[in-house]
């Protein structure tokens, strides 16, 4: 039963970050409305105002069927002009900044909502016209639902309006960096605030029994709430084999569990239903998401630098954007413990998440942009003052992650004084790592 309810739960949350959910939602409540507007026109709502109110009734039929019919036609040229500004700018943000952060555009919300309000007015438009009568009778003609139809009208130019600016804004790679920073930052403040700050460690998991992946994808997100209930059913302590966001092939492990299924005190009856259980918590796509997986936000930063360091584009300014926005989320990753654990209520560790290391993730971020930014002494330079701001900070700085700064600031010296001759550029880069040694010099060496 809770298979079906995970499952249930899986595809409501797919179902609303579908591009398409808010507007078919929104086009819903035109239609609705606009039958509900008929309804009220057949009992007489138009005469009624007519008589008390004429001010709120279009009681001319030609020039109700005009505005409504241009409404229609101003509608679809709207739609089509807000669709191609839309392919613009993914056409513009795929081949300037990244790939990757398509889908965060396609998302947006706002967008979503403005496309709802053009279809749900178009809709109520063709609907209201459509019931005008073809008698010409001022008290059958639906006057009030035109009046409402003009209101609606002026809302969806205010909407195409807001949309203008919107998309003016979106374009820009500023605000790209800075949405995909704030959604990553968010993340990592969740899961620094849910760390249990006690040393905790599984046996080697070796030899526990693995579960094997029925499908192909990435691993997006692991319902812990809900494969901690079964831990708990079954006393069972679990591994969470890949890291989140890796590509999982069929048939590889990606749980492994240690305990006695026999235990059970509810309906399952056998390993395998047992196992089919435990894979339904997790959520397999074939997209990448930032608010399930931080790293995504540092490989999305990443790329933008790496474009921007490119010769067809050439903006190390945009390079150096980024790697301010790099620093403070390093600065925030390394408040996090390289292992994490989910616990119950009595603070027992119930399942082990594999996590990218500090090390590796700090590795892969200065591999790519040592091997695009090295040339270049201004990148270089803000590369070193990156260091510098994370050697500072002395309150989270474990000696794990101290010695995987001092082994990328090696990294970095060396492929700098290999790439510049000129003996100013050469001065700088020494002057820069007299710096960092003087962070703390006791501890630090940094010799090629």
């Amino acid at each position: 039963m809770k298979k079906y309810i995970y499952k249930i739960l899986k595809s409501l949350d797919k179902l609303e970050s579908n591009i398409a959910f808010y507007p078919s939602i929104i086009s819903l409540f035109g239609l609705v409305f606009a039958f509900f507007m008929i309804y009220l026109e057949s009992i007489g709502i138009s005469k009624y105002l007519v008589e008390n109110a004429p001010i709120l009734v279009v009681n001319n039929t030609e020039t109700a069927r005009s505005l409504l019919t241009t409404f229609i036609a101003g509608l679809i040229s709207i739609m089509v002009f807000s669709f191609s500004l839309v392919m613009i700018l993914l056409n513009q943000a795929s081949s300037n900044f990244s790939p990757r952060v398509l889908p965060g555009l396609i998302s947006n919300r706002r967008h979503q909502i403005i496309l709802g309000i053009y279809n749900s007015t178009l809709l109520y438009c063709i609907f209201t016209l459509v019931s005008i009568t073809p008698q010409g009778d001022k008290y059958q003609m639906p006057g009030f639902s035109v009046l409402l139809g003009i209101i609606f009208m002026t809302f969806s130019l205010g909407a195409f309006i807001y949309f203008i600016h919107s998309i003016s804004q979106e374009i820009q790679v500023n605000t790209i960096m800075d949405k995909i920073f704030k959604k990553s930052k968010a993340r990592l403040e969740k899961l620094v605030e849910a760390e249990k700050h006690t040393d905790t460690r599984f046996e080697d998991t070796s030899d526990w029994k693995p579960i094997m992946s029925d499908r192909t994808g990435y691993m997006q997100d692991v319902s812990l709430k809900a494969m901690a209930e079964l831990a708990e059913d079954h006393n069972l302590i679990i591994e969470i084999v890949p890291i989140k966001g890796a590509y999982i092939l069929e048939g590889i492990p990606v749980l492994r569990y240690k305990g006695d299924v026999n235990d059970a005190n509810d309906d399952i009856e056998d390993d395998k239903e047992l196992e089919e259980e435990l894979l339904a918590t997790i959520t397999f796509s074939n997209n990448e998401i930032i608010e399930d997986n931080y790293i995504l936000a540092f490989k999305q930063i990443t790329e933008i630098a790496l474009k921007a360091m490119s010769p067809g584009i050439n903006d190390p300014g945009t390079c150096i954007n980024a790697i301010d926005y790099l620093t403070e989320l390093f600065a925030l990753r390394m408040r996090k413990k390289d292992q994490s654990f989910y616990f119950n209520e009595d603070d027992k560790a119930l399942i082990h998440i594999n996590t990218v290391s500090y090390e590796e993730l700090l590795y892969n971020v200065m591999a790519a942009l040592r091997t695009y930014s090295k040339h270049d002494i201004i990148v270089v330079q803000k590369l070193f003052i990156m260091f510098k701001y994370l050697l500072q900070q002395n309150n989270v700085l474990n000696e794990n992650y101290k010695e995987a700064i001092i082994k990328e600031v090696i990294n970095l010296k060396k492929d700098a004084l290999n790439n510049h001759n000129n003996e100013r550029d050469i001065e700088l880069i020494k002057s820069y790592i007299t710096k960092l040694k003087n962070v703390n010099p006791s501890d630090h060496n940094f010799e090629v």
